[in-house]
């Protein structure tokens, strides 16, 4: 419920305004966001206007359904720390923790993946308080979100070609489901062209981005063309699929089958591999199978699990031949 004032001279932005409630037409949302640490050090005067936002609505005098942040902030005592909204890495520190984890094979549970994202995501930033230790606040605040959203505003990434979307809010979904028990709403922001903003459903996102780029054929043969680095960004792919499956829940059956038979089974595509990056594959058979005993892709066929401990295998026998 509360709206940027613009310099229309330069486009900048140089104050907040309320928005009142019959303009709104619903009630003010209560809003915790986690930052990068990139954005913590980039934009600290944005940290600082979000901030003002949630106080210059927490103080109003409404009643608790229309105003969520002041009901939440009664509820909760007031003060400082009750209007914690601002999250990100302690100062100095960067990411959110979830990708060593899932390299290191170190987890079993969402509570794994949870206790990770709040360690290093813990710390409240205000225009007072600057990386603040508050998983106390944090915590609560995650066990209370009902909608997780992340926007992106270009088009020269998508959400599995950049660890940073399943680590941030892959990581935030993981977070409130261990918190909560179960998953909240998930939704995507695309806002490349401003003129045509758009909304989807994450997992219709996940489907829109593996059709048209993780299993088109025109992209692998593309990025083939790259050698080793090609053979790298394909089982980069692969990890951030299984990453985002892995907090999210995002990532269907037929997803990994179309995988295997693209990256795998393909003819021609353990030939590459062998020649350009058997590490590459290497990796790729091992997560897909990471995914089948971890039970996040349910039910693979057999034929695709002896392809994939085929794959493994031979790629070891290609790095043993070279002294690797």
């Amino acid at each position: 419920g509360v709206k940027p004032v613009w310099m229309q001279e330069n486009r900048r932005v140089t104050g907040l305004e309320l928005i009142p409630l019959a303009e709104l037409r619903r009630p003010r949302i209560d809003v915790t966001v986690r930052i990068s640490g990139f954005f913590r050090d980039a934009f600290p005067n944005l940290v600082h206007l979000m901030d003002q936002a949630v106080h210059m609505v927490a103080d109003l005098d409404e009643p608790d359904a229309d105003n969520l942040v002041a009901a939440h902030n009664r509820r909760d005592g007031g003060g400082d720390e009750a209007l914690y909204r601002i999250f990100g890495s302690k100062p100095g520190t960067y990411g959110a923790g979830i990708l060593p984890l899932l390299d290191a094979k170190n987890w079993t549970t969402d509570q794994d993946l949870a206790d990770v994202y709040a360690a290093w995501g813990g710390y409240a930033y205000t225009r007072r308080d600057y990386g603040q230790p508050a998983k106390r606040q944090f915590e609560q605040r995650f066990a209370e979100i009902a909608i997780a959203t992340k926007n992106q505003d270009n088009r020269e990434h998508d959400i599995f070609d950049s660890d940073d979307y399943m680590q941030y809010h892959g990581g935030m979904i993981a977070t409130i489901r261990a918190l909560t028990g179960k998953n909240p709403r998930q939704f995507f922001g695309d806002s490349a062209n401003p003129a045509l903003v758009r909304v989807r459903d994450l997992q219709d996102e996940a489907r829109r981005v593996f059709r048209s780029r993780v299993v088109n054929p025109k992209w692998i043969e593309s990025v083939k063309r790259h050698g080793y680095k090609g053979a790298f960004e394909l089982a980069a792919t692969v990890d951030y699929l299984f990453g985002y499956d892995a907090t999210a829940q995002i990532v269907e059956d037929w997803m990994y089958d179309r995988a295997t038979q693209a990256y795998v089974q393909e003819p021609g595509m353990q030939e590459f591999f062998a020649e350009k990056n058997p590490w590459a594959l290497r990796d790729i058979a091992e997560r897909l199978l990471e995914a089948i005993d971890r039970g996040l892709w349910k039910n693979p066929s057999q034929e695709q699990r002896e392809a994939l401990r085929k794959a493994y295998l031979d790629m070891e026998v290609v790095l043993e031949g070279r002294g690797e």
